[in-house]
Protein backbone atom coordinates (compact mmCIF):
# COMPACT_ATOMS: atom_id res chain seq x y z
CA UNK A 1 0.00 0.00 0.00
CA UNK A 2 1.03 3.74 -0.47
CA UNK A 3 2.67 4.97 2.09
CA UNK A 4 1.55 8.56 0.87
CA UNK A 5 -2.56 7.35 0.82
CA UNK A 6 -3.33 10.90 2.68
CA UNK A 7 -2.55 14.50 1.18
CA UNK A 8 -1.13 16.82 3.15
CA UNK A 9 -3.40 19.85 3.09
CA UNK A 10 -3.98 23.34 4.80
CA UNK A 11 -7.75 23.86 4.97
CA UNK A 12 -6.93 27.91 4.88
CA UNK A 13 -4.98 27.89 1.44
CA UNK A 14 -8.03 25.72 -0.09
CA UNK A 15 -9.79 28.38 -1.69
CA UNK A 16 -9.22 28.29 -5.71
CA UNK A 17 -7.62 25.13 -5.39
CA UNK A 18 -7.93 22.27 -8.11
CA UNK A 19 -9.07 18.80 -7.77
CA UNK A 20 -9.23 15.63 -9.37
CA UNK A 21 -12.39 13.43 -9.06
CA UNK A 22 -10.39 9.67 -9.09
CA UNK A 23 -13.52 7.97 -10.26
CA UNK A 24 -15.84 10.69 -12.22
CA UNK A 25 -18.96 10.64 -12.18
CA UNK A 26 -21.27 12.75 -15.09
CA UNK A 27 -18.33 13.09 -16.83
CA UNK A 28 -17.72 15.91 -13.44
CA UNK A 29 -13.80 14.65 -13.13
CA UNK A 30 -12.28 18.39 -12.41
CA UNK A 31 -13.47 20.09 -9.97
CA UNK A 32 -12.08 24.17 -8.44
CA UNK A 33 -13.03 24.96 -4.65
CA UNK A 34 -14.93 27.98 -5.09
CA UNK A 35 -16.13 28.73 -1.33
CA UNK A 36 -14.74 27.84 2.21
CA UNK A 37 -17.54 27.10 4.90
CA UNK A 38 -16.33 28.26 8.14
CA UNK A 39 -18.27 28.06 11.94
CA UNK A 40 -18.68 30.11 15.11
CA UNK A 41 -14.70 29.50 15.62
CA UNK A 42 -14.05 30.52 12.03
CA UNK A 43 -12.86 26.93 11.47
CA UNK A 44 -12.95 25.66 8.23
CA UNK A 45 -15.49 22.89 8.14
CA UNK A 46 -16.82 22.24 4.51
CA UNK A 47 -15.98 23.49 1.71
CA UNK A 48 -18.01 23.76 -1.69
CA UNK A 49 -16.73 22.22 -5.21
CA UNK A 50 -17.72 23.39 -8.78
CA UNK A 51 -17.35 21.05 -11.31
CA UNK A 52 -15.61 22.36 -14.58
CA UNK A 53 -17.70 21.00 -17.09
CA UNK A 54 -21.24 22.05 -15.95
CA UNK A 55 -20.70 24.43 -13.13
CA UNK A 56 -22.70 22.06 -10.75
CA UNK A 57 -21.61 22.37 -6.95
CA UNK A 58 -20.94 20.08 -3.99
CA UNK A 59 -20.42 20.67 -0.55
CA UNK A 60 -18.01 18.20 1.14
CA UNK A 61 -15.83 17.88 4.15
CA UNK A 62 -12.68 19.95 3.23
CA UNK A 63 -10.75 16.42 5.16
CA UNK A 64 -11.95 13.93 2.72
CA UNK A 65 -9.60 15.84 0.00
CA UNK A 66 -7.17 14.16 1.72
CA UNK A 67 -8.46 10.11 0.44
CA UNK A 68 -5.88 9.79 -2.08
CA UNK A 69 -8.34 6.91 -3.56
CA UNK A 70 -11.12 9.40 -4.25
CA UNK A 71 -9.32 12.89 -4.83
CA UNK A 72 -6.09 14.06 -6.29
CA UNK A 73 -5.01 17.86 -6.28
CA UNK A 74 -4.64 19.46 -9.62
CA UNK A 75 -6.10 18.73 -12.89
CA UNK A 76 -4.80 15.75 -14.10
Amino acid sequence: MNKQARHQINPEKLLLSKWTAVKPSNKEKHFLVTRLIRDEQEIVVTCLLEAVINHSEVELDWYLLKDASTWLPGWL
